[in-house]
């Protein structure tokens, strides 16, 4: 199972309020393949059934970001949260 420490860090380090990656550019940052279940929505939609936790969604999440699979399937789009006063 891949590891997406370095997708958080990544994320950490970014100062835009939204990007998008490609699953390729993820795999490269995580260093493994993502799993064919990367490709459903539902895996990288960081506010659904926020009671199952998931390690990508967690990453993304404690990164300060939200994840949405971009609607052509091939990349993850990731919006700050924002932050509460």
């Amino acid at each position: 199972m891949p590891d997406y420490d370095a997708l958080r860090d990544y994320l950490k380090r970014q100062t835009l309020p939204e990007l998008t990656l490609s699953f390729e550019a993820i795999e490269e940052l995580i260093g493994d393949s993502l799993p064919r279940a990367a490709q459903r929505a539902s895996w990288w939609d960081s506010l659904r059934s926020p009671q199952e936790k998931m390690p990508q969604r967690e990453a993304c999440l404690d990164a300060g970001y939200v994840a949405t699979r971009m609607p052509d399937g091939k990349g993850v789009r990731f919006r700050r949260l924002k932050q509460k006063m």
